[in-house]
């Protein structure tokens, strides 16, 4: 018995649904960042902020620092737009060294579909600053690690253990990213 075309014709739909659904939910990646500077004042913590911190301090460890900073406050941050955390570690303690090596490595894996910094793009990643260094996503697409030297200091020695991040790690985020409207949000931040 030679199959129906009508038969055929739904064996291959079904078969193609079942693909679709059994897709991966996290194949799609964001972009890198560019960089988003603060443009206005509104300190308050942005859902993804507060979602990547406290995923953080929950499953790293570390403490949750400053998300925000008052408008007032010389220069431009993040953290005047509420999309800015601090991670609070000691770059002194070889603990919270291996705490904050095990995040940067893994942000910046490649994951199963190919995708290079792939957990950094989904969370929406712009910069991280700690210990003297800084990672960006926007300069090189790398993420490399570059030294850092605060513009408030002449030299490292002369420049406090916050200006230098050895007293936490702060990671700057895009806009959607602080919104938590990147992949990696999904089902973390609440519509």
């Amino acid at each position: 018995m030679t199959p129906r075309p009508l038969g055929l014709a739904l064996v291959v739909t079904t078969i193609a649904a079942l693909l679709l659904v059994a897709a991966p939910a996290h194949a799609r990646i964001e972009p890198y960042a560019d960089y988003q500077p603060q443009t206005r004042c509104a300190p308050q913590a942005k859902p993804g902020t507060k979602a990547l911190g406290r995923w953080l301090v929950n499953t790293r460890g570390g403490g949750y620092g400053p998300t925000s900073r008052p408008c007032r406050s010389g220069g431009a941050s993040e953290h005047k737009e509420g999309r800015a955390f601090d991670w609070t570690l000691d770059a002194t303690k070889a603990k919270h060294r291996r705490l904050a090596r095990a995040f940067l490595t893994r942000i910046r894996a490649t994951d199963r579909h190919g995708n290079d910094h792939a957990l950094a793009r989904r969370m929406g990643i712009m910069y991280i600053i700690w210990n003297d260094h800084i990672y960006r996503s926007y300069d090189d697409r790398e993420f490399a690690e570059r030294d850092y030297l605060s513009s408030s200091c002449r030299r490292k020695r002369s420049c406090s253990k916050t200006l230098r991040h050895r007293d936490h790690m702060h990671i700057s985020l895009s806009r959607p990213g602080g919104r938590g409207t990147t992949s990696w949000y999904d089902g973390r931040v609440p519509d």
